[in-house]
């Protein structure tokens, strides 16, 4: 008998663990401050216990999504009623909002683009699409950079994960390495990593569906302002900056990451070989392009032709994929190829957010932090400028920018609201242009999922990782300012 393999258990971190408690316990026995529900003060010890699990990684995000649901439960079950008439609030309530988040539209969505990626993965379709563009791009080093670029904005626009656009481009390109006779740590391979790498932050940014926490964000968005953000809306605000962002990350990698020869001689002939051996293209990848497509231009024509909204176009297509006939994936496949824990946690991270604004924690915590600093007072240009610079010096602490987005989008929701442009485009426009700057995970490897991906190639060293994201950090949120100033004031986000 073959012996099984042993699992190996996630590693907990154990005095990260017991700091988290303990600082939950802390701010759970401070004094109630004025102004605050005793269920709110109770909430924000669940989101500092929370921040600083997902900071530390003490433990996996699935369980510190279980820990989040629980205290909730617990603790404003507990609580006294917000509006100080006697009795408590009951688990009955605190149950309904620690998991409000599982009923959330934006939580479907996810899954759904969950789905998509799986598809793509489990056809190959996304190895064929990038080796056709690299096909075509030439053998020059500045020509395979510009195809690897192209390729990461074509998947952004099929494939709604940043890790799994990643994922699909590694073997591709150690594989041309492998072909070219060059070692994986070459000039050459951590160029065209690093390119994979922010090309897919970058367009996460760029493109609503291209990532789960735009979801996430939106979903706070869209309950507290009455407008809903449709693809081409998000497409039409956010796009151009990405467009800007890929053509300078072009130029600042071939100035900082310079490879060792200006082309490679067989290089269209090795993607043309890689593209041969995986064969002509099949019926299921066929299906599989025609439902991303469809897909896309659904999104695309959302709230102008049709009335269908994004999550109700990615269930449908879903619905499509599993189909007997003309579907690509069977389910067992899906219960391999899914990570059922990140659906977990982006559930648990809406929940918390919802919780925050519910017990007025986050409007409490918005008028603390922020007028404290006068923040409400300045013009609108000078509180965009803060609140994105905020954001991102604070992503460096964070792995997840679902985590970010949980926490942080409910309290500049309840800052804005207390402004004077609540409950219009323009207000809903400061949390927005907030959402896209928790995108930014340039710096650390650490910072996004997709970066740490690219870094487990060992194809490059952290401070090239670092020297070039800080230049793409400072000149995207310089783009911000710019954008601030013009463009996103003719499309009318900002007043």
């Amino acid at each position: 008998m073959k012996k099984l393999a042993k699992k190996t258990k996630p590693k907990i971190k154990w005095k990260s663990l017991l700091l988290s408690i303990i600082v939950l316990i802390v701010i759970l026995l401070l004094p109630i401050p004025e102004g605050l529900p005793i269920a709110g003060k109770r909430a924000l010890a669940v989101l500092a216990f929370a921040i600083l699990l997902w900071v530390t990684e003490a433990v996996t995000y699935p369980v510190s999504a279980a820990f989040i649901i629980a205290l909730l439960t617990i603790l404003l079950g507990l609580s006294p009623t917000l509006d100080g008439s006697e009795g408590l609030l009951g688990t009955k309530l605190s149950l309904e909002w620690a998991l409000s988040g599982f009923s959330s539209a934006a939580v479907a969505l996810v899954a759904g683009a969950l789905f998509l990626s799986a598809a793509m993965q489990e056809t190959g379709l996304d190895r064929r699409l990038a080796l056709i563009v690299l096909s075509k791009v030439g053998s020059t080093i500045k020509g395979i950079l510009l195809g690897v670029i192209l390729v990461g904005i074509l998947l952004a626009l099929l494939i709604p994960s940043p890790t799994a656009r990643v994922g699909a481009m590694i073997p591709i390109i150690l594989g041309m390495m492998t072909a070219f006779q060059l070692p994986k740590n070459s000039k050459l391979a951590a160029l065209l990593i690093l390119a994979t790498a922010h090309t897919a932050t970058i367009w996460s940014i760029g493109i609503k569906t291209a990532t789960a926490q735009n979801m996430v964000g939106l979903n706070f968005i869209e309950k507290s302002f009455p407008h809903n953000v449709s693809w081409l809306q998000w497409f039409i605000a956010a796009a151009p900056w990405s467009l800007l962002m890929s053509i300078i990350l072009y130029i600042v990698l071939l100035i900082f990451i310079k490879p060792d020869s200006k082309s490679i001689a067989s290089g269209k002939e090795v993607v043309r070989k890689q593209l041969k051996e995986i064969g002509p293209i099949t019926g299921a990848q066929i299906r599989l392009l025609l439902l991303s497509f469809l897909a896309l231009i659904l999104w695309a024509t959302e709230d102008s032709i049709h009335p269908f909204d994004s999550t109700t176009i990615i269930l449908i297509v879903v619905a499509l994929m599993l189909a007997p006939g003309i579907g690509v994936l069977s389910w067992g496949n899906v219960e391999k190829l899914i990570p059922w824990g990140t659906i977990i946690l982006f559930a648990a991270g809406i929940s918390l957010g919802t919780v925050l604004l519910e017990t007025n924690a986050a409007t409490w915590l918005a008028s603390s932090f922020f007028e404290t600093f006068g923040l409400e007072k300045l013009p609108i240009l000078f509180i965009v400028a803060i609140l994105t610079a905020f954001t991102i010096l604070i992503h460096i602490g964070f792995a997840s920018a679902t985590s970010l987005a949980s926490t942080l989008i409910p309290v500049v929701i309840a800052f804005v609201q207390g402004m004077e442009v609540p409950g219009t485009i323009q207000g809903m426009g400061i949390v927005l242009i907030t959402q896209f700057a928790v995108g930014f995970g340039f710096i650390l490897p650490v910072n996004a999922p997709q970066n740490m991906l690219a870094y487990s190639t060992e194809t490059f060293e952290t401070k090239d990782f670092v020297k070039t994201g800080i230049v793409l950090t400072i000149i995207g949120y310089g783009l911000f300012i710019l954008f601030s100033l013009t463009y996103w004031r003719w499309v009318e986000l900002l007043p």
